[in-house]
């Protein structure tokens, strides 16, 4: 009798001692998402293509936050308004076309981080061509106005140059 009450004293125990290490990885307030909140990142990742491929900066500054950074230098609504201009001005911005596929979306204590493959291409030339390979990443939060980019860094990939 003795050796079964204290067995179910040390299973009680340890259930005790085990729930209490899982309450903490349980009570994280880990953004939960709905099929909306989905749709519309799907959406937000879209919006960014388009705007920056037409050349409308205030549209592509409005898909960050107020205080949104791009590639660790353009910080703020009117840096990220300038780089459009720039990047249509002085880097052929006008002759490119972003091709972003397959999205990662993951809940965080803050918002979302996302992932996304960047295939540039080339559409000055006949037929268009890949410039330029990358992945993006990102962190996201939801605003009054829906959700934007926080901060958004483009990691280019390493490679040679294909033969001609």
């Amino acid at each position: 009798m003795r050796t079964r009450t204290g067995l179910g004293t040390l299973i009680v125990v340890l259930a005790l001692v085990c729930g209490g290490f899982a309450v903490p990885r349980l009570s994280a307030a880990k953004t939960v998402l709905t099929t909306q909140d989905y749709i519309e990142i799907q959406q937000l990742y879209a919006r960014y293509v388009m705007t920056i491929d037409a050349g409308d900066a205030e549209g592509w500054a409005n898909t960050f936050t107020p205080d949104g950074v791009f590639n660790n230098s353009s910080r703020g609504h009117d840096a990220l308004v300038q780089f459009v201009h720039d990047w249509r001005d002085k880097r052929s911005g006008a002759e490119r076309r972003h091709w972003n596929s397959n999205l990662v979306i993951t809940p965080t204590d803050e918002g979302v981080s996302g992932s996304v493959y960047l295939l540039l291409l080339d559409i000055g030339v006949r037929p268009p061509v890949p410039n330029m390979s990358a992945v993006y990443e990102d962190s996201l939060v939801k605003t009054p106005q829906g959700w934007r980019f926080k901060t958004r860094v483009l990691h280019t990939d390493p490679g040679k140059k294909a033969s001609q």
